[in-house]
């Protein structure tokens, strides 16, 4: 895996929109998003799209819309939740299609890194749930709304503690190939390194993988939060 820039750029983030239509469009994607969709009424909430594995395909924006729902995704990811979803809707009145281009939660990368808010380049990493921190856990699932997709995994790691091997952390340091090499240098070869990187005042800001063995704090000229 080549490492990070070394002079990163603030870049336009681009989102897509996955409509939901059909007499069955909001019970066939309550069963398949990890939030409950089915009382969502004039809210709009996060939600995770899982594979049954429980890793995460890409977190989602779901509000109701002409008696279906609308999902606001990463535009880099909406390929892979279309194929994900279509891979289950079988016999179900549910039409799911595109809208390219549309608005979403943020509007850059250095607004999702201040957020501490993963986006495309870290659910390509394969990771599940409870890598992404417990805010992004608090904000995605209901632990009561019944079965989902890759709900068992889920629950039973939040059961056990959510001890994960890998997890999204917040780093500062002067390039991201210093953060890079300080998230690499601690467990098995594996999803870690820069993810997403922004220039900051005196450095770079980035979202990082690290193994869980790597502590929070500072390590040399990096530092290293967990989120």
């Amino acid at each position: 895996m080549s490492g990070p820039p070394e002079h990163p750029t603030v870049d336009t983030l681009e989102w897509s929109l996955i409509r939901g239509r059909g007499s069955q469009a909001v019970g066939f994607l309550q069963g398949q998003l990890s939030q409950d969709v089915e009382s969502l009424g004039d809210e709009q909430r996060w939600s995770l799209l899982l594979r049954p594995d429980s890793v995460v395909v890409t977190s989602l924006l779901a509000r109701t819309a002409d008696g279906g729902l609308d999902l606001v995704v990463p535009s880099g990811r909406v390929d892979d939740a279309l194929a994900r979803l279509r891979r289950f809707l079988l016999r179900v009145d549910c039409v799911l299609d595109v809208v390219e281009s549309v608005e979403g939660p943020f509007a850059t990368t250095a607004d999702l890194v201040a957020a501490r808010w993963p986006g495309e380049n870290e659910f390509a990493r394969e990771l599940t749930p409870h890598s992404f921190g417990a805010d992004v856990v608090a904000a995605t699932i209901s632990f009561t709304k019944g079965c989902y997709t890759g709900q068992e995994l889920v629950g039973r790691l939040d059961s056990r503690g959510a001890k994960v091997p890998w997890r999204l952390v917040r780093a500062t340091g002067p390039t991201p190939g210093a953060i890079d090499a300080v998230l690499r240098s601690r467990g098995p070869e594996g999803p870690q390194g820069v993810t997403t990187a922004v220039p900051a005042t005196g450095g770079v800001v980035a979202l990082g993988v690290a193994h869980r063995t790597l502590v929070d704090g500072e390590t040399s000229d990096v530092r290293i939060d967990t989120i």
